[in-house]
């Protein structure tokens, strides 16, 4: 990244444990059997560094914010994410491809995406929308237009700027790229593949292993290759991770959430018949237990499904600070069909104003607190880390796998983009362009959808606890 980026060595990373990632590039072994009786799965109580409890986020999540997060997500605005799958993996050549029909992805024809979706990236109000067409090709000129009016130009040019600049947490697409098309996500949803073995573990051993300030001494809970490892070798590991500062050891945290929320979706959507006639997808409780059984995973299941709590809750503090981004008379959810834009704006403004009512948010004001020059740097080497982490995406051999992965790690570096501009959010103008802060719409489709994959996951998790009990 710019000559700053970490030098990694990924050439010849052997495949370790895989917890779950994308479709079934998480899933190490085909469940079905073996898996003993069902136990310890469930997680309760207070979440480490946190003053929220297990029971707090269920209840919120699951009875009162879930619904209308789904009903917004099916709308136009949301459905349609622009993503380049074809972009080459920066960091080794032999990637093998998925070749089964799961792992495709159906992009839209054009007359498919709404033209206001089409024609817009911007998205401040209606009327700018008028000149964005403008304003793109004067970007891809590598200039502005100067018949745009002179309060345009500066906008595009302060867009540009801010979106080359140091705050993004994410290597986001060229989606001017020819290579760059627009998916339906609702048409293409992220479920068990059959993509699976060492190409989906190289992924997440990269992650792990070069990106999550762990010294590759110390070796993951779960590990098939290190021999012998038992008890002593998983308290070896935590406690090198507790020896951690707040925000490393959180960063830790949020990729572990991530991992584990993408394997809660799996387990879920799991392809559980498979004939000429018809294909059956649903939950498979023996591929739940493998994965999250306390006993079955020598205690780390139950360790990763607080890290899935860790994750929710960062998000959620993201989208209660960003509300005035939102509520800005300019903003619009633009498609180009007035009536369901306003409706779809009011809608998600109930769930943002619901978000921020939440009596038990994280407090972020312990990151980066410290000297501030050490914090600063802390900052860079964070941001650096998860940058890496957003391009290795890239390298993932199954295309919804990678339209998956590229989704959710881009809406969580949204939210860490958001959570440490809060000064930047709190000086916004109240109306007209905001040139310190913004958001694309690339950034609000994988915010809102990210955190949309992370609520699901607590939803279906009471859902494997209903059927956990049933078994008994």
């Amino acid at each position: 990244i710019k000559g700053r980026q970490r030098q990694l060595n990924y050439k010849n990373i052997e495949p370790q444990e895989s917890q779950g990632c994308g479709c079934t590039w998480a899933l190490g072994k085909k469940g079905g059997s073996g898996a003993g009786k069902p136990q310890g799965t469930q997680v309760s109580g207070y979440l480490d560094d946190c003053t929220c409890d297990v029971e707090t986020v269920d209840r919120f999540n699951n009875y009162r914010l879930f619904p209308r997060l789904q009903n917004l997500l099916e709308s136009d605005y949301f459905r349609y994410y622009k993503v380049n799958l074809k972009r080459p993996c920066p960091f080794w050549n032999d990637i093998s491809q998925c070749g089964r029909r799961d792992c495709a992805v159906k992009p839209c024809q054009s007359d498919e995406v709404p033209d206001g979706i089409k024609s817009v990236s911007y998205k401040y109000s209606e009327e700018a929308n008028s000149l964005i067409e403008e304003c793109e090709q004067a970007e891809r000129l590598g200039a502005v237009d100067e018949s745009l009016s002179e309060e345009t130009q500066k906008a595009v040019l302060q867009w540009t700027k801010h979106d080359d600049s140091s705050d993004n947490f994410c290597e986001a697409d060229d989606i001017q790229s020819p290579d760059a098309e627009y998916v339906d996500l609702l048409l293409n949803p992220e479920r068990y593949t059959g993509y699976k073995g060492p190409d989906a573990w190289k992924i997440w051993n990269v992650i792990y292993e070069e990106n999550c300030f762990k010294p590759q001494t110390i070796k993951r809970p779960l590990n098939p290759l290190a021999s012998g490892q038992g008890k002593s070798e998983e308290n070896t590991f935590y406690s090198w991770l507790e020896g951690l500062c707040v925000e490393k050891r959180a960063f830790y945290r949020l990729i572990s959430g991530l991992h584990a929320s993408i394997n809660v979706h799996l387990s879920a959507r799991y392809l559980l018949q498979d004939t000429w006639l018809e294909k059956k997808w649903g939950h498979n409780v023996t591929e739940f237990q493998q994965r999250f059984d306390g006993i079955l995973t020598k205690g780390e299941g139950p360790r990763r499904l607080k890290n899935l709590y860790f994750l929710y809750l960062i998000e959620l503090r993201a989208l209660s600070k960003v509300v005035p981004f939102f509520e800005r008379p300019d903003f619009q959810l633009f498609t180009g069909n007035k009536i369901q834009d306003a409706e779809n704006k009011m809608l998600l403004l109930e769930i943002l104003h619901e978000i921020k009512s939440f009596p038990l948010h994280f407090d972020e004001n312990s990151f980066f607190a410290g000297d501030k020059k050490e914090a600063n740097k802390l900052k860079e080497d964070f941001r650096l880390h998860f940058r890496n982490i957003s391009r290795i995406m890239d390298c993932v051999g199954c295309l919804k796998c990678r339209l998956w992965g590229k989704l959710q790690t881009q809406g969580l570096g949204t939210a860490l983009k958001i959570l440490f501009s809060e000064k930047l959010i709190a000086n916004m103008p109240e109306s007209g362009p905001s040139y310190e802060f913004h958001l694309t719409r690339q950034e609000i489709v994988s915010l809102f959808n990210a955190f949309g994959r992370i609520s699901t996951s607590v939803k279906e998790l009471e859902n494997f606890r209903k059927l956990l009990q049933n078994i008994h």
